[in-house]
């Protein structure tokens, strides 16, 4: 399969002062179009600077990263608003949704800055929330708040997902069940879908698991028949 994601000897050094921290040390991988990828390492290994980096959040120190035949790590700021407004849905640990607005309307406020958004009440009945959206978020469960979330960065119709830690903040069974909408939107849909997380147990359930250590990759697995979420423990 063609590279749809490619990292190219990508470092990442900030300055605190007088020091400098290399947060990405020469980092190089690949992602196929329509892959689920598990990142996976210890807190401070890198993970969320990858995430930043290749959802246009942060820009790199030196090396290149492409995307879809594009060199993203040229982008200019407007560029960069763009890609951003366009092809990637972000999904994070806490949810970021707009107090005053229902889980409609906060739905609705992405679909209205993208080119080809999804039917919204067809995403809010994919995520399982018909009869909760117009609640707002105050009146929903953290599962069910991270489900707007989710249905928020779906109703771009992104490209590419990037979730960062998504059921970080959730219990076990939500957890589960939020990760199993994420697999089940990458099979359904085609999408490129990114998870960051530090817990090794979901690494069955990636086509390709990306495990950095210390701003380094520590190994990079393909499984050819992943797991689905139903079937993995932790």
């Amino acid at each position: 399969m063609d590279d749809y994601i490619k990292f190219e000897n990508v470092k990442k050094i900030y300055k605190m002062g007088e020091s400098e921290i290399e947060a990405l040390a020469g980092i190089s991988f690949s992602i196929s179009k329509g892959q689920f990828v598990i990142i996976a390492g210890a807190s401070g290994a890198g993970k969320s600077t990858i995430l930043n980096i290749l959802g246009g959040m942060d820009s790199v120190t030196s090396g290149k990263i492409f995307v879809d035949n594009r060199e993203i790590s040229k982008f200019k700021s407007k560029e960069l608003v763009a890609y951003r407004r366009f092809d990637v849905g972000f999904v994070f640990q806490f949810y970021n949704l707009v107090q005053n607005l229902t889980a409609k309307e906060n739905i609705e406020l992405a679909s209205q800055i993208c080119r080809n958004p999804m039917k919204i009440d067809d995403v809010i009945e994919g995520v399982g929330l018909s009869d909760r959206k117009k609640n707002f978020p105050s009146q929903l469960s953290g599962g069910e708040q991270q489900r707007v979330a989710i249905a928020r960065a779906l109703a771009k119709n992104p490209k590419l997902m990037l979730c960062d830690e998504p059921t970080g903040a959730l219990d076990y069974n939500t957890g589960r069940s939020i990760l199993k909408l994420l697999q089940d939107t990458c099979r359904n849909n085609g999408m490129t879908v990114v998870v960051i997380t530090h817990n090794l147990a979901l690494t069955p359930m990636g086509d390709q698991v990306i495990r950095v250590k210390s701003g380094l990759i520590d190994s990079i697995v393909h499984n050819e028949e992943p797991l689905s979420i139903d079937r993995i423990e932790w």
